[in-house]
């Protein structure tokens, strides 16, 4: 039988779940701190987001566990004819869920609201590291059409 995933907007208690997931992997481990209790940027970064109705925090879960994380941000250009675009970022699975379609059902759920806010185009960066995670989008129908370049500040 299969699981069914329900999606819904994260909440403040889900934070710790949330940072706890994108902590979990080789690049999330270098940058992320996970501790108890949490950095107070997390909750200033979670207050943004959800104060702001182009932002959706999302989460995958199955029965009461959290188990996949994204964001959703929706934006409107000047190009495309002042068309919008969604760009999905933070997309985590919880390990112990890796490998059993979660990630797809999440991608797929964020195509599905973008059409639903009128956006024309969906986007997503992944890390040149995470070669396994290129494929994955890749297989669900992204072009890596453009060059990305990003400065740190």
């Amino acid at each position: 039988m299969e699981r069914e995933i329900q999606f819904r907007i994260a909440t403040e208690q889900d934070l710790d779940r949330i940072v706890e997931m994108l902590a979990d992997d080789a690049l999330g481990s270098k940058r992320e701190r996970y501790e108890q209790p949490l950095p107070n940027s997390y909750k200033k970064a979670f207050q943004a987001i959800t104060s702001d109705p182009n932002n959706e925090l999302v989460v995958a879960c199955y029965e009461n566990e959290i188990i996949g994380v994204q964001q959703i941000t929706f934006t409107p250009y000047i190009t495309h004819q002042g068309g919008w675009r969604a760009t999905i970022e933070g997309v985590r699975t919880a390990s112990t869920e890796r490998g059993k379609g979660i990630g797809t059902e999440l991608i797929r759920w964020a195509i599905q609201r973008a059409k639903e806010r009128g956006c024309h185009l969906v986007q997503l960066t992944t890390d040149k590291q995470r070669r396994d995670a290129l494929r994955f989008y890749e297989r669900l129908g992204f072009k890596a059409t453009h060059e990305g370049l990003k400065m740190r500040l």
